[in-house]
């Protein structure tokens, strides 16, 4: 059996191009002949001059002959045979050869033949009389007329022929002419005016107009497109109501979710504490799914345990018994590695193979729960938690619920991570501020326990060896120990209250210096050089504790009578603090025993970028210097014109 292959159609552009191409070859096919005839008319007419000059020729030579130069007659022979040579083979260089039709060739044959007897005769021997020459050329140039003859004979005949089809190439063009209209108008405009006709129907409001398929061209195909955009048209005006009904519920339901959505992220936004978090995201997660029940549960770091940290409508026996769940052990407590949004139905299951699953699942199907969903709570990675979804019926999942209930998921995710780092942060805080606190009972408080420590000892063994010169000297550092200790204090609750006052530091330091006067009866002095950008409000407190904690050695250690501190803006802050007391050894060993103060601002400076230098002479006074590099005074000051 053959089977013959399709055929295939034939295209707008295909048929064009077949006239088209019919045409331009008719047309070059004329133009070709046209062409040759032209040409051998051409070739014609230059042979019949060539055949004048040989007439020519003959008489000249024939009167030569009568003369008898024998120079000038081989001239006039080479002459000859020159010009029979040039009819035999034609002139390449100028349209100059014979016509190829029978009676022409043979007419040149009996020229060349009566030639060579003619040249015989008159080259050979004694010369011809005059007479005998002159009837001689007569005959040969009768036979050069005839060949002449056959010559316009033939040329008459193309000229006949061209005129032909020169008239048949007017009836090519008038036939190209027609034909291209007539296909233009079968192939182009009479499809153009049904699909044309079709359109206005349409646009009159009949749905039910359709254009007639007669090929298989482009038109073809415009017009099965015309009719397949008639007919579903047609079904959508006819489908219109139902489907703006759909649509209308569709962008309903869009908007209600859109709105939940919202409510969420508000409300994880606003949570203070996980529990609240997540009973409220419980709470809209259910109302959001139209599910029968919620629950939101929380892993632990190695994601080993869910706990229930919230649910809504979960019957309280199945919130007890699931309370703590194994990672693993029941299919709404996910892996990390098989994590992901799935629906889980819970049907009817006999003991036997299904044992197991019947195990995991036996809570839900107790409960009246026929479908759960678990959307798994992730954070980089990192396994934070689960959302379940219960239903009393079977329910499915689709595309656009897993996309919102995921994005539900990640914002409960970041929400829980953020509770997480405000929590750490305020550890951290707590740890600081903690930090702080010691660091200041040990410089101060607890150096003097110690030293008030050893003075009851001393006292105590003054009393026991009835040394009443020890004993009465111990009670005099004891009383200068609590004072001492009261000192630092009270010297440490202001350093604590001591606060700056919007962006000028030169209140808060005038204040520090008049507390440190009333302390130590010393004199003190206060400079500001040059105007600059102001710092920040924490700055300004680590630079403030700095300058107390340099007031603090001078009043403990310096033996001084005055205090100058000086504080320069530009182009970068430095704080000095100096004094005109005893001084100290920078590299004696007691440095680091005597001075404990000083590791303290050191870590003050560190903490806002800045860094302290101590400088000492011995009976010369001391010297603390606080620089601040230009960054931060330059950040403090954009920071505080941008609040």
């Amino acid at each position: 059996m053959n089977i013959s292959s399709p055929r295939l159609p034939w295209s707008l552009g295909a048929k064009l191009n077949l006239i088209g191409a019919c045409l331009l070859l008719l047309a070059l096919s004329g133009i070709g002949l046209m062409m040759s005839f032209t040409r051998q008319l051409d070739g014609g007419a230059a042979a019949v001059n060539e055949a004048g000059r040989m007439r020519m020729q003959t008489w000249r030579l024939a009167q030569s002959l009568e003369g008898g130069n024998p120079a000038l007659i081989a001239g006039q022979l080479d002459q000859f045979e020159q010009s029979l040579l040039l009819l035999s083979r034609g002139d390449p260089t100028r349209p100059l050869a014979l016509p190829k039709d029978p009676a022409t060739r043979a007419a040149f044959v009996v020229v060349q033949d009566e030639w060579l007897r003619l040249r015989s005769d008159w080259t050979s021997g004694p010369a011809p009389q005059a007479e005998q020459v002159a009837e001689r050329a007569t005959q040969f140039v009768a036979h050069i007329d005839d060949f002449v003859s056959a010559i316009e004979s033939q040329l008459a005949s193309l000229t006949a022929l061209l005129n032909w089809l020169q008239f048949a190439m007017v009836g090519l063009a008038l036939t190209a002419a027609a034909a291209l209209l007539y296909a233009g108008y079968r192939l182009i405009l009479r499809p153009l005016s049904r699909l044309h006709a079709g359109l206005a129907q349409v646009g009159r409001g009949d749905l039910e107009a359709r254009v007639s398929v007669s090929s298989h061209d482009e038109f073809g195909a415009l017009s099965e497109g015309f009719n397949a955009m008639a007919a579903t048209l047609q079904g959508l005006y006819q489908n219109l109501e139902a489907q703006v009904s759909a649509k209308t519920q569709d962008l309903a339901l869009q908007n209600t979710r859109l709105a939940a959505l919202y409510r969420a992220a508000d409300w994880v936004s606003k949570a203070d504490s996980l529990p609240t978090l997540a009973q409220g995201f419980a709470t809209q997660l259910r109302a959001l799914a139209q599910a029968d029940a919620s629950a939101v549960r929380w892993s632990d770091e190695g994601n080993r345990r869910y706990l229930l940290l919230a649910s809504d409508g979960l019957p309280q026996a199945l919130v007890d018994e699931e309370q703590c769940v194994p990672t693993g052990a029941c299919f709404c407590g996910q892996t990390l590695d098989s994590a992901e949004t799935r629906v889980i139905p819970i049907l009817p299951l006999q003991d036997g193979p299904d044992a197991d699953a019947r195990a995991m699942l036996g809570h839900c199907e107790r409960a009246g729960f026929q479908a759960v969903i678990t959307v798994p709570v992730r954070l980089h990675e990192r396994m934070l938690g689960e959302l379940n979804l219960f239903y009393r019926q079977p329910k499915e999942l689709a595309a656009d619920e897993r996309a919102l209930l995921e994005t539900l998921a990640s914002h409960l995710a970041g929400a829980i991570e953020g509770l997480r780092a405000s929590a750490m942060e305020r550890e951290a805080a707590v740890a600081e501020e903690r930090g702080l606190l010691a660091r200041e009972l040990h410089d101060s408080i607890a150096q003097s326990l110690s030293f008030l420590k050893i003075q009851v000892s001393l006292l105590r063994q003054a009393q026991e060896r009835q040394q009443p010169e020890a004993a009465a000297q111990a009670v005099a550092e004891l009383d200068a120990g609590v004072r001492e200790s009261l000192a630092d204090v009270r010297a440490l609750l202001l350093h604590f209250r001591t606060r700056t006052n919007g962006e000028d530091i030169l209140p808060a330091l005038q204040s520090t210096l008049r507390k440190f006067e009333q302390q130590s009866g010393l004199q003190s002095e206060l400079s500001m050089a040059n105007d600059g950008l102001p710092l920040a409000a924490d700055v300004q407190v680590q630079v403030l504790h700095v300058v107390q904690e340099a007031l603090s050695n001078v009043r403990k250690h310096a033996q001084a009578r005055r205090v100058w501190v000086s504080v320069q803006q530009r182009p970068f802050w430095r704080v000095e603090v100096r004094d005109d007391g005893c001084g100290f050894q920078p590299d004696a060993a007691a440095w680091d025993e005597t001075h404990v103060g000083l590791r303290i601002m050191q870590e003050r400076a560190a903490r806002i970028g800045g860094r302290v230098e101590v400088s000492s002479v011995p009976g010369q006074g001391s010297r603390v210097v606080l620089s601040l590099e230009p960054l931060v005074s330059a950040d403090a000051g954009i920071q505080k014109g941008n609040a």
